[in-house]
């Protein structure tokens, strides 16, 4: 008789994914934590963060015949197994097959795609002599720096900032 495995959802604990993943893999569990690398502005400064794709979530592969997925539940930093009608919800290969297939293959990280700002958006400069004026983002450029349109004295000049004075209007 074939044993069968299928992906199912683990929900932590609030911001306990790493110690989760550590206890459960410690048990000898299969499992899967997509991590996303990202800019965060935080104290006024872009910092490169990595955190799980999907917060208070990890996969873990499992055949419920043979595994005590009960164990899994009394896990430190694990707060249940998703269910549904107090059976434990299957994840469908695929959903996992394909996260695993958009991660960079060297680091295992999801990158956004995404620019932080898009053509367009009003920003509004932080600090600095130009503190509190509003302008339109044009572009990124090399070295964590925009380019936005500001109005000044009737005339729209474009100015070139670092990115960590800038933010959303």
């Amino acid at each position: 008789m074939d044993v069968i495995q299928h992906w199912y959802l683990v929900h932590t604990k609030p911001r306990k994914e790493w110690i989760a993943k550590e206890h459960l893999q410690r048990q000898g569990y299969d499992l899967h934590l997509p991590l996303i690398q990202h800019l965060r502005r935080q104290r006024g400064r872009w910092l490169n963060v990595v955190e799980p794709l999907f917060p208070r979530y990890i996969f873990v592969r499992l055949t419920l015949e043979h595994d005590d997925f009960r164990s899994i539940r009394y896990t430190t930093g694990v707060h249940t197994l998703v269910s549904f009608s107090e059976a434990p919800a299957i994840v469908p290969d695929r959903v996992v097959d394909s996260l695993k297939r958009a991660a960079d293959p060297n680091t295992g990280l999801h990158t956004l795609k995404l620019p932080v700002f898009a053509p367009g958006n009003a920003l509004v400069i932080d600090s600095g002599p130009l503190a509190g004026m509003q302008g339109i983002f044009l572009a990124e450029t090399a070295e964590e720096r925009v380019t936005i349109l500001l109005n000044i004295l009737g005339r729209e000049n474009r100015i070139t900032l670092q990115r960590d004075l800038v933010r959303l209007a």
